[in-house]
C-alpha cells in the first residue's frame, strides 16, 4: 500500500511539473515538439517539401517552417498548447492543409500526410502547362503565410484552366473556412460533393474532405452533433483513408469525446495496421478511461511497430509505470 502511495505521488508531482510549463506557453511558445512524415499516394517519401506550422489562437503570429529530409520527415520544436494550422507545399504536388491541437501535457502524435500528384489527362482533371502551374504555386505560397484572399484569387486563376481540379476547389472552400467565412466555406464545400459525385477517378476521395471540412466548421462552432454527422459521412466516402480517419479521431480526442475517438483510431488501425501512431493514441484513450491493462496493450504494440527515438522511450517509461 505505501508503495502504491507513493507511485501515486509521484506520478502526480510529474503532472504538476508538465502543468508548470505550460505557465511558459504564451503566444504560441512553449516545450512542446511535434513531428511527422510526407510521402506520395504510394508511400513513397517527399523529399524537399515546404511545411509551415502556425499559430492560430490568440491573434497568431507564431509560424515555423521546415523543408522534409530524405526519408519524407520534418519536425518542430517550441510549440505552446493550442491550435496550429499545418500547411504542406511541394512542387508538382497537390497542397495538403489541416488542424492540428498541440499538447504539452502528452506526447503529440507524429503526423502523416500524403500529397496528391498534380497528373494531366484527357479527362481534363489537371494540365500541366507553366502559367497554370505559376497560379497554383501562388495559391500554395499565399495560403501558407495566412493570405488567405490572394491564395483565393490565385486558385480561382488555376481554375480557369483546370476546372475539374477538385483538389483545388477544396482548397478554396478551406480558406474561406480558415478566414472565418464559415457560410461561403460550406457553400462551397456542397458544391465540390455535387460536383465530384459522379466522378469514378476523384468524387469518393475529394467528397470526402468535403464533409470532414462541413464537419471541422460545425466543431468550430461547438455544433457537436452536426460535426459528429458529417465526420461520419467523410469515412464512409473515403474509408481506405486511414490518415483522415485518424485525424478525425484527434479531433475528438481533443474534446474529450473518447468513444468517437477510439472509434476512429480503431478505423485507422484496421486500414493501415503497419502505422503506429493509432496505437498510441489509443493507449492514451485508454488511460483517460482507466483501463489500464487495455493501455498496456495498445502501448506494446506500438513498441513492435517503432522500436526506438524519442516516442518509443517514453512509452517504454509508462510501461514501466503501469507494470509495477
Amino acid at each position: 500500500m505505501k508503495t502504491k502511495i507513493l507511485r501515486t505521488t509521484a506520478l502526480g508531482l510529474s503532472v504538476v511539473f508538465l502543468a508548470s510549463g505550460l505557465i511558459y506557453a504564451q503566444a504560441g511558445r512553449g516545450t512542446a515538439f511535434l513531428s511527422g512524415n510526407v510521402t506520395d499516394e504510394e508511400g513513397n517519401p517527399l523529399e524537399g517539401a515546404q511545411v509551415t506550422l502556425s499559430f492560430v489562437q490568440g491573434g497568431g503570429g507564431v509560424k515555423q517552417e521546415a523543408l522534409t529530409d530524405k526519408k519524407g520527415e520534418w519536425s518542430f520544436l517550441g510549440l505552446g498548447t493550442g491550435q496550429w494550422n499545418l500547411a504542406v507545399v511541394m512542387k508538382g504536388f497537390e497542397p495538403s492543409a489541416q488542424a492540428v491541437t498541440i499538447s504539452q501535457l502528452s506526447r503529440n502524435a507524429k503526423v502523416w500526410i500524403k500529397l496528391k500528384k498534380i497528373i494531366g489527362g484527357a479527362d481534363g482533371a489537371v494540365l500541366q502547362d507553366e502559367d497554370s502551374l505559376v497560379f497554383l504555386d501562388e495559391g500554395n505560397q499565399y495560403y501558407k503565410d495566412g493570405d488567405y484572399d490572394e491564395a483565393i484569387a490565385r486558385y480561382e486563376l488555376f481554375l480557369e484552366k483546370n476546372p475539374k481540379a477538385y483538389q483545388v476547389q477544396v482548397n478554396i472552400a478551406d480558406a474561406y473556412k480558415e478566414k472565418g467565412d464559415y457560410e461561403k466555406a460550406k457553400e462551397l464545400y456542397d458544391k465540390i460533393i455535387d460536383l465530384s459525385a459522379n466522378d469514378a477517378t476523384l468524387g469518393r476521395e475529394v467528397s470526402g474532405k468535403a464533409y470532414a471540412g462541413i464537419g471541422d466548421i460545425f466543431l468550430k462552432q461547438n455544433k457537436l452533433a452536426e460535426a459528429q454527422e458529417y465526420f461520419r459521412r467523410s469515412i464512409e466516402r473515403s474509408p481506405k483513408d486511414e490518415v483522415l480517419a485518424y485525424n478525425v479521431g484527434e479531433i475528438y480526442f481533443s474534446n474529450q469525446n473518447l468513444p468517437e475517438a477510439k472509434k476512429y483510431f480503431e478505423l485507422a488501425m484496421q486500414i493501415r495496421p503497419e502505422w503506429p501512431d493509432p496505437y498510441l493514441k489509443m493507449g492514451y484513450v485508454f488511460l483517460n478511461t482507466g483501463d489500464n491493462e487495455g493501455a498496456i496493450k495498445m502501448f506494446e504494440k506500438f513498441l513492435t511497430l517503432e522500436t526506438e527515438g524519442e516516442r518509443a522511450t517514453m512509452v517504454h517509461n509508462v510501461l514501466s509505470a503501469l507494470k509495477k
